[in-house]
């Protein structure tokens, strides 16, 4: 369980921050900027949750909680070490994956196969959910970033890919199903 008796410690007035394993390294590391990301991710999520309901807020709440998960996988470096730890630390599972991927199964039995690119929009629920996908995948580049540095789960990196796409299926599905999507009309601009 967590306890915070104080908000501010004064720890990272340097400019450095704690890992998950005591270690310190500079705020604008590689690694916290990828977990980093995964919590800008979290707070879009949320903004997105204003507008859910029923099976899509569910869905949503499960997502949010897996991405403390996933942000506490990452800021533990050295998995080699996990056995070494004081505490069980935690990972990403394959489980997880798997969960993301039989909701987008489902959700692309709903709506019909796409003839043209989307525009981010339609309804609110749906604008959210397209800045949940974008703030994802950017979290996912930064990730796969860091894995070519230090070791990364594997799992965390599967995650993040198929979070954007469950992202990009539920955009649809808070657009009437794909009826409402908006879409991409190449070079309707030009003049």
């Amino acid at each position: 369980m967590v306890v915070l008796n104080k908000i501010y410690t004064k720890t990272g007035d340097s400019g450095e921050t704690a890992l998950g394993n005591g270690s310190r390294v500079a705020k604008h590391s590689m690694r916290v900027t990828s977990y980093g990301t995964v919590d800008e991710t979290n707070a879009t999520v949320g903004l997105a949750r204003l507008h859910a309901t029923g099976e899509m807020d569910a869905q949503l709440a499960m997502i949010q909680n897996d991405l403390f998960d996933l942000g506490a996988d990452l800021c533990r470096p050295d998995m080699e070490k996990d056995g070494e730890a004081e505490y069980p630390v935690l990972r990403m599972t394959d489980a997880q994956v798997a969960r993301l991927e039989s909701q987008i199964d489902t959700m692309t039995k709903e709506v019909e196969p796409l003839r043209s690119f989307i525009l981010p929009g339609g309804s609110a629920l749906a604008a959210h959910l397209h800045l949940c996908r974008t703030v994802s995948r950017r979290a996912e580049r930064l990730t796969v970033e860091l894995a070519t540095y230090e070791s990364v789960n594997p799992a965390a990196v599967k995650y993040l890919n198929r979070l954007s796409d469950w992202f990009f299926q539920a955009s649809r599905i808070a657009n009437n199903n794909g009826n409402d999507d908006v879409l991409w009309v190449p070079g309707a601009n030009r003049g």
